[in-house]
């Protein structure tokens, strides 16, 4: 009798541990037949592209630039208008034309929200379609 292991025979105690090696060999392959098995994802988008060459441009775009000032004025090509009214009526001789001008508008870094609005919903309103704002860079900080 061994007394100093606590009783009981000379034999090693089992391990009471599980064995995790095929466990993993198993995961592995499995991860393998995965990857194989996939598709190829593709990041395209198929596009029916026009055969031959584009005709040229017959004509440069003519181009109005409205400048909404730091104090709420409203300038057309340089030149400031009087009020609303006649915003409007210089837009809606442009809403008419059958090819429009390209409409720029340059709002001041320091002007009200609701003078920049105004053009806008102006020009929404009477039709025009080609309309821009120029000059963001100024607002990023």
């Amino acid at each position: 009798m061994n007394i100093g292991s606590g009783g009981g025979s000379g034999e090693p105690e089992p391990m009471m541990d599980i064995n995790t090696t095929p466990l993993i060999d198993v995961m592995l392959v499995l991860i393998i037949m995965l990857i194989i098995t996939i598709p190829i994802q593709l990041h395209s988008v198929n596009l029916n592209m026009p055969t031959g060459t584009p005709p040229p441009p017959t004509k440069d775009p003519v181009v109005i630039t409205i400048d909404v000032d730091f104090d709420g004025t409203v300038l057309w090509n340089g030149e400031a208008l009087a009020d609303r009214a006649a915003l409007e009526a210089k837009l809606q001789n442009v809403a008419a034309e059958p090819d429009q001008p390209e409409v720029h508008l340059r709002p001041n870094k320091l002007v009200e929200y609701k003078s920049v609005a105004m053009v806008m919903a102006s020009a929404q309103r009477l039709g025009v379609t080609k309309l821009g704002i120029v000059g963001n860079e100024q607002f990023v900080k």
